[in-house]
């Protein structure tokens, strides 16, 4: 069953989202060569609680960190450990917040210095494709129309769309209906509606759409072996209208990035 959110609660679920945001930028501050995944996640964990907020992701499903850390070939759910980053890695950071009884869960996936050029495009086209995704989340379309048009364009470039994971619905908890796969047939599944808030996150892989989970019963990697890029965002339809509730510019206030790639999706601008 959809959990439509009033205005209200829309507001209150921005300022969770919020959080996760400050903290994955508190975080890229951090990012360099030698830095570990575990002292990453203390500065998370400090971070949100900071903000009066409450780690989303630490022991539910009895989840042991902060942060989901997924390096290099990790599509999602890597924990935090004492293995230094190295200088060409990849790593996606997924890091969920509880905030006026609401969660935010948000994803980015962040270059350790030089990265290789096909791995670089792989972070490329997966951003880009949650921004096409978000595109068709608005008043009368479906589930399928997102799953498609993510699905289409990661596919059009040669990579790996994974089945097994997908996106949901937020709200009072981290997973509500629908399920929001990065794959699909338009015109199919749950019709959109006004007030509903959904967490759309593409997890793409530069080979084989095929994953493996591990015996950690969390650590989901690519089959392969090939590296896999992993980008979230919190949105509410607001006036028929997709309205990002997260946002990348505090990760882009970090890393130096200019990018007004998100003003579309905000009917009122967005104060830092």
């Amino acid at each position: 069953m959809i959990v439509v959110k009033t205005k209200e609660e829309i507001e209150l679920m921005r300022e969770a989202a919020l959080v996760v945001s400050k903290t994955l930028g508190e975080v890229a501050k951090a990012l360099k060569p030698g830095v570990t995944s575990l002292e990453l996640d203390k500065i998370a964990e400090e971070c949100i609680r900071d903000q009066g907020a409450i780690p989303g992701f630490l022991g539910l499903y009895d989840f042991p960190n902060t942060l989901c850390m997924s390096p290099n070939s990790q599509v999602v759910h890597g924990i935090p450990n004492n293995t230094p980053l190295v200088e060409g890695d990849i790593i996606s950071i997924d890091c969920g917040a509880i905030k006026n009884d609401f969660y935010g869960d948000h994803a980015y996936t962040f270059e350790i210095g030089e990265i290789a050029p096909d791995i670089k495009k792989l972070l490329e086209v997966t951003k880009e494709s949650l921004y096409v995704g978000i595109r068709e989340f608005k008043l009368g379309n479906r589930v399928g129309d997102v799953g498609y048009a993510i699905q289409k364009y990661c596919e059009d470039h040669g990579y790996g769309v994974v089945r097994e994971l997908v996106g949901h619905g937020l709200g009072k908890k981290m997973h509500e209906d629908p399920e929001m796969p990065n794959y699909g047939k338009r015109g199919r599944g749950k019709k959109f509606i006004e007030g509903m808030v959904v967490a759309i996150e593409p997890m793409i892989n530069l080979g084989t759409q095929r994953i493996k989970q591990h015996r950690d019963g969390w650590t989901i990697t690519t089959l392969d072996n090939k590296p896999s890029a992993h980008f979230e965002h919190d949105v509410a339809i607001i006036n028929g209208k997709p309205e990002l509730l997260s946002t990348f510019a505090y990760v882009y206030e970090a890393l130096g990035i200019e990018s007004n790639e998100e003003d579309e999706f905000r009917q009122t601008a967005l104060t830092l």
